[in-house]
């Protein structure tokens, strides 16, 4: 359920549960874990999904059994966080819930047009993880990151761009494009020159 494509320096990593609306399973966030905490040795990484969501966040049955207050959320982000090379998150659709976490830890997020994002966690009764509202607030402001997890607001992706939760609107056809035409520049500068640009941004 989730896929990995290594091609000139560029990992894809993408969500393939579209079914079930790329919702995450403790298999599914191991896996992710693993993967980006291997990942240094990528040039670029681009996380993405199949289907027309993102991801809904935790798989409902899973989160019920405890994984909506599972580490594994924030040792994802925190790999992602981590990590030397340029990260993208190419979001195919809405993004809901814990997955937000995955986004808010990459360097640059690029959404089609019809994608909306929300994170209903308070009114489930559970705390968002510790690193998102801080990632969240130093993207909009703290009064922003209120709005959507006190106040459950939905944002659309115009609205979501305004704010600068997301960086690009895109088709839908030139969003994995997009992404990867962001890499190159990356992709082909020296790897240390890369990884100190990405410091001094930190």
């Amino acid at each position: 359920m989730i896929e990995l494509d290594q091609d000139d320096g560029i990992w894809t990593v993408t969500l393939n549960r579209p079914d079930k609306a790329n919702a995450l399973t403790q298999e599914m966030l191991n896996e992710l874990c693993e993967i980006m905490e291997r990942a240094g040795k990528a040039r670029a990484i681009i996380l993405t999904g199949r289907g027309k969501v993102f991801s809904a966040g935790a798989d409902l049955d899973a989160a019920r059994a405890g994984l909506a207050v599972s580490e594994l959320w924030e040792r994802l982000s925190g790999a992602i966080a981590a990590l030397p090379g340029l990260t993208i998150a190419a979001l195919n659709g809405t993004l809901a819930g814990g997955a937000m976490g995955m986004a808010l830890a990459c360097d640059i997020r690029i959404s089609v047009p019809q994608a909306k994002f929300f994170y209903p966690v308070m009114k489930l009764g559970f705390l968002p993880q510790p690193s998102d509202p801080v990632r969240m607030k130093a993207l909009i402001g703290p009064s922003r990151t209120k709005l959507i997890l006190m106040g459950g607001a939905k944002v659309l992706s115009d609205e979501a761009l305004a704010m600068g939760l997301i960086d690009r609107i895109v088709a839908e056809e030139d969003l994995i494009p997009t992404a990867r035409g962001l890499c190159v520049d990356t992709v082909a500068a020296p790897a240390q020159i890369a990884r100190t640009i990405k410091n001094m941004c930190r």
